[in-house]
């Protein structure tokens, strides 16, 4: 059974900032099941943005813990736009943003690509 995203949200920032990072909701989406977008900044200024992995790059039906794939943007107003299109498409999202040094591995679960 996986967990809602309200608690996995909360349970990340909690994370982040255990080991000495920055974390915030930008954006609260559907407590139970919204899709999770990370927006991940280093304090050196790189940027990345990750994203629920589809459908098919699981191996089974129910995963039990949420994938994620980094998502091809390279600036913040390429990610903005592309957070836009996908609040327009459901408007259940969540987008949290995350300041650390630390992998994102160490955070998130990514599917292999």
């Amino acid at each position: 059974m996986r967990v809602t995203s309200e608690l996995w949200v909360s349970a990340l920032v909690r994370r982040v900032f255990a080991d000495g990072g920055f974390a915030a909701v930008r954006r609260r989406g559907a407590r139970e099941a919204g899709a999770i977008f990370v927006v991940r900044r280093t304090r050196l200024g790189a940027f990345e943005l990750y994203g629920p992995a589809p459908q098919t790059s699981y191996e089974e039906a129910r995963p039990a813990e949420r994938q994620f794939v980094r998502m091809a943007a390279t600036t913040e107003e390429e990610a903005d736009r592309r957070l836009e299109r996908e609040m327009r498409f459901d408007p259940d999202v969540w987008v949290l943003e995350v300041e650390t040094e630390a992998a994102m591995e160490d955070y998130l679960v990514l599917a292999a690509e």
